[in-house]
Formats: structure tokens, C-alpha cells, sequence
């Protein structure tokens, strides 16, 4: 147990925070690399003051703090913006998409076939077989309202009559 006593604190804090950067890289989030910077920033405070052990860990809380603190509030004004903001939202993802009434739609509940997934549904009274559009949803539910395709406002060619 020599060897513990004649480790010199500095470089137990820059230990520490070395494996707190590699636990970031590990660990989803980040949150433990503002500790780790404290932790780095400890040690070399430390191997410059010599500071006693109640003291240094003081100062490991503060720069923590600090650190966090400031991080939230720099990246809380700028955040980071997602190329896909969709990503994780299945169901934002079917707005606009359209699909078929699988079970139909009574009292305003009912089952939408979208792709290869069933999707339970809300909307106005439907028959199975129907084509909806998708124009929301709501929790895990669809909202749909029926396909409406465009009438007939005189594009179809003439028919012809004999006679």
C-alpha cells in the first residue's frame, strides 16, 4: 500500500480525469467531460499551488459546477440543430404519407394499415379498405382524414356518342 501514499495528487487528478474523458467517449451523454475538465483543471492547479485534500476537492466541486453551469447555459442559447429532427419520431415521420383503413373507423377509432405496420387510428367514420391521409398524430395514435383524389372537372376526353 506504499505505492498509494506515494502517488502525488496532481497527477491523481489528471488520472481521473483522463478516464472521465474516455468514459464520455464510451458513456452517451455529456455531461462527464465537464467533470473531467474540472478534474484536469484540478490537477494542474494543484501541481502548481499544492493544495491540501479537503481543499482540492472543494475545488474539483466549484470548477464542476462552473463548468456545468456554463456549458448548459452556452449550449441552452445555441443548441444543437438536428439534420434530421424526425429522427426518433416514427409517427412524424407518416405525416402526409398515405395508407388503408384496416379496421374500420366507428365512433372515431379505428386501425390504419401505413407500409408494412398496422397503426391505431383516429378520424372521421370510415370503411375497411378506405385510402387515408395521414395528418397527424397524437400520442401513438394517427390521426387520418379520407383521400379525397381530384373529380372529375371536365379532363377526361369527350365520350363519344353515335348519333
Amino acid at each position: 500500500m506504499d505505492w498509494l501514499t506515494d502517488i502525488d495528487a496532481a497527477w491523481a487528478w489528471i488520472a481521473f480525469g483522463l478516464v472521465l474523458a474516455g468514459l464520455e467517449m464510451i458513456v452517451p451523454g455529456v455531461y462527464l467531460i465537464w467533470l473531467a475538465l474540472a478534474a484536469l483543471a484540478t490537477g494542474a492547479l494543484t501541481m502548481v499551488f499544492d493544495f491540501g485534500v479537503p481543499l482540492q476537492i472543494v475545488e474539483f466541486v466549484s470548477l464542476s459546477l462552473i463548468a456545468v453551469f456554463t456549458a448548459r447555459r452556452i449550449f441552452g442559447e445555441q443548441p444543437i440543430e438536428s439534420s434530421d429532427p424526425l429522427m426518433n419520431d416514427r409517427l412524424g415521420r407518416l405525416v402526409g404519407q398515405t395508407g388503408t383503413v384496416a379496421q374500420a373507423i366507428e365512433h372515431g377509432e379505428g386501425r390504419v394499415t401505413q407500409g408494412d405496420s398496422q397503426w391505431p387510428a383516429r378520424g372521421p367514420e370510415m370503411a375497411a379498405g378506405t385510402r387515408v391521409r395521414i395528418v397527424g398524430s397524437d400520442g401513438g395514435t394517427l390521426i387520418v382524414e379520407p383521400l379525397t383524389l381530384l373529380a372529375d372537372e371536365g379532363t377526361a376526353p369527350p365520350s363519344t356518342s353515335a348519333g
